[in-house]
């Protein structure tokens, strides 16, 4: 499912964000949802949150 709906994204779930630093290379960092920073209903590029690890990105795919 792609992390473009705030709707679709809740607080601990698995997805896969890209971080800014890989924009480019498209690199997936997988982590669980510990807060999410969008406040808009949708984004065209991915909803942006923060993993439990700290990690900030913009969610590409949402795991479960």
């Amino acid at each position: 499912m792609p992390g473009t709906k705030r709707e679709n994204i809740n607080i601990g779930v698995k997805v896969k964000v890209v971080q800014k630093q890989d924009q480019r290379s498209g690199k997936l960092t997988e982590g669980v949802v510990s807060k999410i920073l969008t406040n808009s209903p949708n984004h065209p590029h991915g909803i942006k949150v923060m993993l439990e690890s700290g990690t900030v990105g913009r969610v590409k795919e949402i795991l479960n």
